[in-house]
């Protein structure tokens, strides 16, 4: 393998010839060797847009030449369009607050935009990491304006899938909407409810975390670029800190502005803490339905698609392992919630030094729940009900008493189900038929009484002068 030697006040280091980095991420790979994480490359991307946005801010303002801004906007657009991911090689878990991601990306592109220029990597010249990529810039503002861009495009998709999810459920919902079933509470029977009303108890949950993190992206638009080292734009001319926000805006299209307080959201990650305690409560309502599916599933009321054999030992098992997946996902994200909060709490003064961990976690939150949310619409595609086995609970349940009280009373109520107990009756609701006749249970144990709000007193009454149950 051919090197070259790149020099810096610590002394010399081999960097093999073909590769893009330079020694500061080489320096970097060698003393962060913890996780074999490497940065996410949605996070690079952003990074590659906030270069690209500042160089041709300092192209448009006359602080870097033309030529020179050209070479760099290309490095920019490979990079965001997938080119050399192996050359950003630096452990996600990092110390220097990002220092070690921003140099990557520096190098990277400087190197590149040398290569396209004529010139040999390595020798810095006419375009320099620092002097020229990185120019008016901090690690400290492009690190968190290139997440905030990455978790914003994330947050994009992730939107658009929790709509696609939400658009199943209440497909199912209308398919469902006739299958009468038992609710139950605590993991015991309590009254009856269609199969198609629960459905919609998942889609109303599920829209509200579609608007939930609709409005997370108003949470973290606000960006602090310009700011440097601590949010007070030290050493940025004041024309650059006012334009690269609105280049920015141009080149992602993104709702996005500068913060009135940069010093403030350098200091703090309060606001990454928010998305992720959205993403948390997302993660609660995907979890419960997962399990909640999984269970039905278990009692055959619904029938989960095989999509794998289910054991190495017992043949023609099928195990609900979509949903399985999915509460796994939902544990997973619960988790960085936790290191989100933690990376923010543990800033100190002006700076979060924790910034790597918050933003790894950040992004695989969202890239999981992005698949997940993917996956399991997917899967409930082709969900099917099991009416007779619906049927089968309902029709053996005591609670169907419980919807007849409007028209029998408590005490009625209470006989019927003593009867039923002490004479061991399994066909509950054929009991109610012969017992307070068919008319009585065609319309209480209907799927439109029982999905109605309350019922109507006058039409009680009607109902009862024209049927008159023996015995009520």
């Amino acid at each position: 393998m051919d090197f070259r030697i790149e020099k810096d006040f610590l002394g010399e280091v081999k960097i093999p010839a073909e590769r893009y980095y330079g020694i500061h991420t080489a320096r970097s790979a060698g003393n962060f060797r913890l996780s074999g994480y490497k940065v996410p490359f949605e996070l690079i991307k952003g990074f590659a847009i906030v270069k690209k946005a500042a160089a041709i801010t300092n192209g448009r303002l006359g602080y870097i030449d033309e030529l020179l801004v050209s070479a760099i906007v290309k490095a920019c657009d490979e990079i965001v369009s997938g080119k050399f991911q192996e050359d950003f090689i630096v452990d996600a878990l990092q110390g220097g607050a990002g220092t070690s991601t921003n140099m990557n990306v520096n190098e990277v592109i400087a190197n590149r935009a040398n290569e396209i220029l004529g010139y040999e990597k390595g020798k810095y010249y006419p375009v320099h990491p620092l002097e020229h990529v990185n120019l008016h810039q901090s690690t400290n503002d492009t690190y968190p304006t290139a997440l905030k861009i990455a978790v914003l495009f994330l947050l994009q998709s992730l939107s658009e899938n929790i709509a696609q999810f939400q658009g199943v459920l209440q497909r199912k919902e209308k398919e469902f909407a006739s299958i009468l079933k038992i609710g139950r509470t605590e993991l015991q029977e309590a009254v009856p409810i269609t199969l198609g009303r629960e459905f919609s108890a998942f889609a109303d949950a599920v829209s509200r975390d579609r608007w939930r993190v609709w409005k997370a992206m108003e949470r973290i638009r606000f960006l602090n670029i310009g700011g440097t080292a601590i949010g007070t734009g030290l050493a940025a001319p004041k024309d650059y800190i006012f334009e690269v926000v609105e280049v920015l805006r141009e080149l992602t299209g993104l709702n996005i502005s500068r913060h009135e307080n940069p010093v403030s959201v350098t200091a703090f990650a309060d606001d990454f803490v928010e998305v992720a305690g959205i993403l948390d409560a997302y993660v609660s309502n995907l979890f419960k339905i997962a399990n909640d599916l999984r269970l039905m599933n278990f009692l055959k009321e619904v029938k989960l698609k095989p999509v794998q054999p289910g054991s190495s030992i017992m043949p023609g098992k099928v195990n609900p392992v979509i949903m399985e997946a999915t509460i796994q996902v939902a544990m997973k994200v619960r988790s960085n919630f936790t290191t989100v909060r933690e990376c923010a709490s543990y800033g100190t003064f002006q700076i979060v030094e924790f910034m790597p961990l918050l933003a790894f976690s950040m992004i695989e939150s969202l890239k999981l729940l992005i698949n997940a949310t993917s996956m399991i619409s997917s899967h409930l595609e082709d969900i099917k009900a099991v009416p007779e086995r619906c049927e089968e609970y309902f029709s053996k349940s005591f609670s169907l008493v419980t919807a007849l009280l409007p028209l029998i009373g408590y005490e009625k109520a209470t006989e019927i189900v003593k009867e039923i107990g002490e004479r061991g009756i399994s066909d509950i609701k054929g009991f109610l038929k012969e017992n307070l006749g068919e008319k009585v249970v065609e319309k209480f144990l209907s799927p439109e009484y029982l999905n109605s709000l309350g019922y109507d007193e006058d039409e009680l009454e009607e109902f009862f002068n024209d049927n008159n149950p023996e015995g009520s």
